[in-house]
């Protein structure tokens, strides 16, 4: 029997960070199954859920928390997949504006007011071509009630106190 585990991490970004993680979990008779990792300001962070034999689960964890030797901090969770319900499906979109303290308060604060579920979300800024201002861009798969419509998404974030500019990816309001 396997157990699902999820695997979070950070640590000064470097050389074989990811190949340390991954040695650990194969010597563990482990298989990674899906992770969101990234190189930010310096730092080396992520997630990774892993799929494990159950007798092997203290070893692995063991063999984790030796990486602190090199200056990876893991923490590791047990995992249940939960189905999601039905009446749901997911959106995927992106947006731009112009950058200001605050917007991703405010964006997430209207997805939550839809009831919706931020399942990814991933933002940087950058400096729009011609005048130079710093613009604000997102992408999010949400995961909302059949009944709200992409429409009423894009409606409600554009009323937010910015020029936010709201695209879906095609075919992403189909249900799940």
């Amino acid at each position: 029997m396997t157990t699902s585990l999820v695997l979070t991490f950070m640590g000064r970004d470097q050389p074989g960070l990811a190949n340390a993680i991954a040695q650990a979990i194969t010597a563990a008779g482990g298989n990674w199954l899906e992770s969101r990792v990234a190189s930010l300001a310096d730092k080396f962070a992520g997630i990774v859920v892993v799929s494990v034999p159950e007798p092997n689960v203290a070893d692995l964890s063991a063999a984790l928390r030796s990486l602190d030797n090199v200056g990876l901090r893991i923490t590791v969770e047990l995992s249940r997949a939960a189905p999601l319900p039905a009446g749901y499906k997911i959106l995927e979109l992106n947006l731009v504006a112009q950058d200001r303290p605050g917007i991703v308060r405010d964006v997430t604060q209207a997805l939550h007011q839809l009831g919706a579920n931020i399942g990814a979300f991933s933002s940087d800024i950058e400096s729009a071509p011609f005048t130079g201002e710093t613009m604000f861009r997102a992408t999010a798969r949400i995961t909302v009630a059949e009944k709200i419509t992409p429409e009423e998404v894009q409606i409600t974030l554009e009323q937010l106190p910015d020029e936010i500019i709201v695209d879906f990816t095609a075919g992403a309001d189909k249900p799940i």
